[in-house]
């Protein structure tokens, strides 16, 4: 099964959690009475039939512009593209010296309410993240401390940390660590692969193939020209009764302390209408993130959090 690499996916799949949560939270309403029988009007003669206009003769459809086609990026071998991603997002050296992240915004997680969900993700090397997402002054927790992982999710009226399902640790075990998939990927155990180019979104892109060290595989499309992330693989959804695709989409590349991150991402199911965007309003280099906030989370903290 191929499964995401980039903690960012896991973002949209817990913010539609919540969004689906609210929306099965059914409204109180007020009894209506019912409203006096209306009387009847005295029956009209009917008109007589008019002519039928004549038909007017069915004009020709224009036919639609036919897409431009966009010729492919130069050949490249993939330790060239490789190596001009990481260049690109600020360097080999800059990256290895960032030790934690952290990211704030708001995720569009969609549902009858149209949420949109004030979010903090920090992580912390090696692998060790925390996300909480607030939602009518509540906050769902999330915390992987490279091990082990727990849940706090008030939206389900659960008022208990539980523990991740063997699913969820694997998933969080093959995430990748905060400086993304291809920084020393030969440390990591990832092999990397060149699976061809494609027009991702009117735009050139170098269709890589990822095998992380426990066999999954992804996909991670670079752009031909700037080299920075463009799309990749989520991980797939049942939905249905049946597995669906999952891509991420990368938009408005900022500079924050020297690198380059992604503003806005958007998630896309395969066969589902609509999306959802997360925009990330605020990101912190090598701030003091201390190892207690990777711990198993207290629910007296958490409630204090969403105050």
């Amino acid at each position: 099964m191929k499964r995401s690499i980039s903690i960012l996916c896991g973002l949209a799949s817990m913010a539609t959690a919540v969004a689906m949560a609210a929306d099965v939270v059914p409204a109180k309403a007020a009894p209506a009475k019912a409203a006096p029988a209306a009387k009847t009007a005295p029956a009209t003669k009917a008109a007589p039939a008019t002519k039928a206009a004549p038909a007017t003769k069915a004009t020709k459809a224009t036919k639609a512009p036919r897409p431009k086609k966009i010729p492919p990026p130069p050949a490249l071998p993939v330790d060239k593209i490789v190596d001009r991603n990481i260049a690109a997002r600020g360097g080999l050296e800059a990256w290895r010296a960032v030790n934690s992240l952290t990211m704030s915004g708001e995720m569009d997680a969609g549902g009858k309410q149209d949420a949109k969900l004030p979010f903090v993700m920090s992580m912390k090397r090696p692998q060790k993240s925390r996300l909480g997402i607030k939602f009518q002054e509540q906050t769902a927790v999330q915390v992987w401390d490279g091990t082990q992982g727990w849940k706090v999710r008030p939206y389900l009226n659960r008022n208990e940390v539980e523990n991740y399902t063997a699913a969820e640790v694997r998933s969080a075990a093959a995430a990748a660590e905060l400086d993304g998939p291809l920084v020393d990927f030969e440390r990591k155990g990832t092999k990397v692969a060149l699976a061809g180019t494609e027009v991702v979104e009117d735009r050139n892109t170098y269709k890589l193939k990822l095998t992380l060290k426990g066999g999954e595989q992804i996909h991670l499309w670079i752009d031909a020209k700037s080299f920075l992330e463009a799309k990749i693989d989520g991980e797939p959804r049942r939905m249905d009764g049946r597995m669906r695709k999952v891509a991420v989409f990368y938009r408005d590349f900022k500079p924050v302390g020297g690198l380059q991150f992604p503003h806005t991402m958007e998630t896309v199911v395969e066969s589902v209408k609509g999306s959802h965007k997360m925009t990330i309003q605020a990101i912190k280099v090598n701030p003091p993130l201390d190892d207690s906030l990777f711990a198993k989370p207290q629910l007296g903290s958490v409630s204090q959090a969403a105050r």
